[in-house]
């Protein structure tokens, strides 16, 4: 195993570059079956994708077509966005194989867990994102007033609702980066608690900014849950430095 490892460490830049693309064909075809399989399962995928507008209009929740295309785009937008999904635990898995061989001995054993950690704190952010989107379905359905009839285009919907999730998804991995920088000793945990209320400052602004829906309760969803994982950083930084 020894052996195997020097050698992988020792590749030039064309076999990186050989490993690269033979990770990422891996990742794009196992995308694109998992896409394949979310294709095939698009009816409970849609259902599972309106349930919150259901939840937010229970009387009143179908999606509004004006175009003979609008189903086969919503079709492929699902499968697509569906095989992203199912495959990210094939395609974290890559990258870390990738990236393996050129850590040291000591770096190498905080892989795994930065894999897993992203993952799980992008699913996080995901799960945070849905739970939170019938809340903001009905603070725009209020903001337009009762005279208004909502049926919306579902592509439109979609749009929204997977912009939505990926921000929260992206923005979850803020713990896994401020750990990273403080392995690599660019902040430390103290500089980080010393700086805690510009933090606030940062963050609750950057979820005024960033929440798509602009609905009060969402960037709370986003604020609240990115405020304790500062401190959580904080503390972790603290445990791995002891």
């Amino acid at each position: 195993m020894s052996r195997f490892r020097k050698a992988e460490s020792g590749m030039t830049l064309a076999e990186h570059l050989a490993e690269a693309r033979r990770r990422f064909l891996l990742s794009s075809g196992s995308i694109i079956v998992l896409g394949i399989v979310a294709f095939v399962l698009y009816t409970p995928i849609l259902h599972v994708l309106q349930e919150p507008y259901c939840r937010a209009a229970p009387d009143h929740c179908k999606f509004l077509v004006t175009n003979p295309l609008d189903g086969l785009t919503l079709r492929i937008k699902i499968a697509f966005f569906g095989g992203l999904v199912f495959a990210s635990p094939i395609v974290f898995w890559h990258v870390w194989r990738f990236i393996t061989p050129g850590l040291k001995a000591t770096e190498r054993r905080y892989a795994v867990p930065f894999v897993s950690a992203s993952f799980v704190f992008f699913a996080a952010g995901v799960t945070v994102a849905y739970y939170s989107f019938q809340h903001a379905i009905q603070f725009l359905q209020s903001i337009g007033g009762q005279t208004l009839v909502s049926e919306y285009n579902p592509n439109q919907y979609l749009g929204l609702f997977l912009l939505m999730m990926f921000i929260f998804g992206v923005t979850f991995e803020f713990p896994v980066v401020l750990v990273a920088l403080e392995l690599a000793r660019i902040v430390s945990p103290r500089q980080l608690l010393r700086s805690w209320r510009y933090a606030l400052i940062a963050i609750t602004i950057a979820a005024a900014v960033f929440t798509p829906s602009g609905d009060p309760l969402s960037m709370l969803a986003l604020a609240v849950p990115l405020t304790a994982f500062y401190f959580l950083a904080i503390g972790v930084g603290k445990l791995l430095h002891r």
